[in-house]
This record gives C-alpha cells, sequence and structure tokens, in this order.
C-alpha cells in the first residue's frame, strides 16, 4: 500500500496507484462466526465459496467494517440487517429495543479482553475494535451517571477514536473529555464501498448508481452489459418516476429500456432477473472506482450459461476502474464460470478461496491460478 502525507505532513491512506490492491491478504479475528481466518493472498477479484454457516457473509461484512474503518452507522447497520436486537423493560415497566453489539464479537460475549481486528497481516494497518465501561451522563438526565454505559474504542493506522455504543443523536455528555465527532477527528478516511445484497437492488439503488453514469462512457458500458446477456437490441435506458412506490401503479421509480422494434419502451423488470441482476453489478462497477465492490450470492438470477461472460466483465472492468471486488457463491456453475474467466484473463488477477467450518473454526482453502485452470479444464469441482 502507498501513503502520501498531507497538509500537517502525517501519514495517510491516499488513494492507490493504479494496479495496487487496497487488501493484498487479509486477516479477520473476533469478528461475528469467525475467531481466527487469514488469508494470505487477495485478488483484483475475489471469489468466496463454501457450505451455509462457512463464514462466507461475515468475511464479506469484515470488509465493509474495513472499509469504513470501523464507524457506528456501519457497526450498527450490521446489526440491525441481521435483526440483532435486545429488548429492555425500564422500571416504569416500559419495554424498549436495542441493537444487541455482543453479536459483533465471537462467541457473543463482551469483556475487558475482547477484541475484532481486520484488515491486512500489518497490525498497523488493520482495524481494531475494543468495548469498555466508562462512566457517563446522559444530558437528559444530568444528575444522573450511568456506570454501565458501554463505549466503542477503534483504532486504525496508529490513531484511535471513542464513541458510546448508543445511538449518535442521543444527547450525552461524559465527566471525561468528549470525544469529537467522526468529521472532526484526525482519523483514517473510509474506503468508498458498495454493497449488493443477495436480492435483486431496489430502484432507489438503481437510479442512484445511474445517475452518478448518466451521459458519461459509463452508460455506454452499462447498456453494453445488458445487450450481453439479453440478445436485445437496447437502444436507450431512463430512470423515470420520482420517490418510492406509493398506492398508485404508476408511482415510484422505474428503470426503463427502449428496444429497437419496440412501439413503447419496457421495464428492465420485464426481462427477468438475469438482466436486472447483470445491470445491477455494471452499475456498482462503474461506482466503486478506487474502493471496494462486496456481491453476495453474485449468481443469483444469472443462467449457468452467462456466467463467464459474467466474471469476464467483472474481472476487466475491475481492473480499468481500479476496483477490489468480493464475491460470495454457493454455486458450482459460478464458480466453473470464473475460473474459465480467469484463466483466458491473464492480466486480471483473480482468486478463489474455499472456506471450510470445524467446529467452532474457521479455515481458508486458497486456489493457485494453476488449480484453477485445472479446474476449468476437467470440470473439477472446488466448492
Amino acid at each position: 500500500m502507498l501513503y502520501t502525507t498531507d497538509g500537517n505532513g502525517s501519514m495517510s491512506e491516499a488513494s492507490q496507484n493504479k494496479g495496487v490492491l487496497l487488501l493484498p491478504d487479509l486477516t479477520i479475528r473476533g469478528f461475528r462466526g469467525i475467531d481466527d481466518l487469514s488469508i494470505s493472498r487477495l485478488g483484483r477479484v475475489t471469489l468466496v465459496a463454501g457450505k451455509n454457516g462457512s463464514g462466507k457473509t461475515t468475511l464479506l461484512e469484515a470488509v465493509q467494517v474495513y472499509a469504513a474503518r470501523g464507524q457506528y452507522s456501519v457497526l450498527n447497520g450490521l446489526l440491525l440487517s441481521r435483526e440483532e436486537f435486545l429488548e429492555e423493560t425500564d422500571e416504569e415497566g416500559i419495554t424498549s429495543s436495542k441493537t444487541d453489539w455482543d453479536a459483533l464479537f465471537h462467541g457473543r460475549c463482551i469483556s475487558d479482553d475482547t477484541r475484532i481486528s481486520i484488515g491486512p497481516d500489518d497490525p498497523t494497518r488493520q482495524v481494531r475494535i475494543q468495548v469498555f465501561a466508562r462512566p457517563t451522563v446522559l444530558s437528559s438526565s444530568p444528575d444522573l451517571l450511568d456506570d454501565e454505559l458501554m463505549w466503542v474504542k477503534v483504532e486504525c493506522q496508529n490513531r484511535s477514536i471513542e464513541f458510546p455504543m448508543v445511538s449518535p443523536s442521543l444527547q450525552w455528555s461524559t465527566r471525561r473529555p468528549s470525544p469529537r465527532s467522526w468529521g472532526e477527528v484526525d482519523f483514517p478516511t473510509a474506503v468508498d464501498c458498495n454493497y449488493l445484497g443477495p436480492d435483486l437492488s431496489d430502484n432507489a439503488k438503481v437510479a442512484r448508481f445511474w445517475h452518478s453514469v448518466a451521459l458519461t462512457d459509463d452508460e455506454d458500458f452499462a447498456v453494453a452489459a445488458l445487450r450481453l446477456i439479453t440478445n436485445e437490441r437496447i437502444e436507450r435506458v431512463a430512470v423515470v418516476g420520482q420517490g418510492n412506490r406509493g398506492t398508485r401503479l404508476n408511482q415510484g421509480r422505474r428503470v426503463m429500456l427502449r428496444i429497437a422494434g419496440e412501439r413503447t419502451p419496457v421495464p428492465l423488470k420485464s426481462l427477468g432477473d438475469g438482466a436486472t441482476r447483470f445491470f445491477g453489478i455494471a452499475l456498482a462497477l462503474a461506482n466503486s472506482r478506487n474502493g471496494f465492490l462486496i456481491i453476495d450470492e453474485v449468481e443469483n438470477g444469472i443462467h449457468h450459461s452467462m456466467q463467464r461472460a459474467l466474471w469476464k466483465m467483472v474481472l476487466q472492468t475491475a481492473l480499468k476502474n481500479d476496483v477490489q471486488v468480493f464475491a460470495a457463491t454457493h454455486s458450482w456453475d459460478c464458480v466453473r464460470g470464473f475460473a474459465q474467466a480467469v484463466t483466458e484473463l491473464e492480466d486480471v488477477d483473480g482468486v478463489l478461496v474455499r472456506l471450510e467450518r470445524h467446529g467452532d473454526n474457521t479455515r481458508a482453502v486458497e486456489y493457485s491460478e494453476e488449480e484453477l485452470r485445472v479446474a476449468a479444464e476437467q470440470g473439477i469441482e472446488v466448492r
């Protein structure tokens, strides 16, 4: 990783030179279901395979935490997405819910020696997270000292920041110096990171991606990706409508296509899940320059005959746009298509990793380019 000095002469992680990976290798310790996992080599595109419960999604979440430098919104957002809630009843019998921060830590237990570390093998570049108790006074109850309020300490590149394990909107003060907000503290800048889940992207996300590429060369790229999977003579793409879908059928944003020979535009979703998924991945690649793109269950909706074409698009575009891609799959067709594409594109570094679970331990099996070539040629399953 290359670094530059900021205006104060201190070292900060800057935009990397073309071809230099943000994460050349990966170590995860103490995060959710992963106690200790090391992957010695990552690629421009890394495909993670493995059985259900092997830790694929946890690995993808760890990359999101690393990219965000442990920001509260991302940590809390992961808990919300997994419905990790606790219910508490106060002295007046009023029950409320809060996110269960114990679920972020391996074994779901927080103690003084509990730590999370995520990042390259170099400890100075890892994001490290720990939880501790600090006496805190809530300004809503200035006479009440809460000795049990937990705080989070995040460290990265020899800098650290602390924040309470409560919503940032909650008014609070402390008897120690108040920590500064994320926007004010001298802390490493988060890396741009886009995430595509197993389901089709909603119209709002597609519209956001599309508006950022409209009238640019990336628009032509996204339309070409649609033509590749649909074999339709697509002439134009537009996002129509505003806001979220309401009670009337014509409300909400929709992606509409102009197809040669058709009298009227047709919705993107009328072409099927494969076209929608393919288009979403193409747009996400265009919107992830110099950052990360994470795709869970990447094969969803895409026919096995199009897997090789999908991966050729992803590998070539990731290299062109300086994107580091992490994807997870259950599908052997997806793995085979990936292996075929990596074998054909010698200038792009694609890596396959299979996660295995043995009791409470997670192990990574890494495949060399030669092993991928043999698997592609002989149809050897490596899931």
